[in-house]
């Protein structure tokens, strides 16, 4: 997956979950590393290491109120 489109998915994610890009950096590249891994086919892998990552950050924000 070309740079840009992984920095453009990481600036929606921060903004859209109110996180510091560098933090949703740090979780989408571990995620996508650890799903990668196990893959067999990775088109897809954007779309549901995007959606690990939003659902980590949900889970955080709520833990934190």
């Amino acid at each position: 997956m070309p740079q840009a489109d992984v920095a453009q998915i990481v600036q929606t994610i921060a903004t859209e979950t109110n996180t510091p890009e560098e933090t949703v950096a740090r979780i989408y590249a571990d995620t996508f590393d650890s799903y990668r891994e196990d893959a067999r086919i990775q088109d897809y892998l954007p779309l549901f290491v995007a959606r690990k990552v939003r659902a980590t950050l949900r889970e955080k924000q709520k833990s934190r109120h």
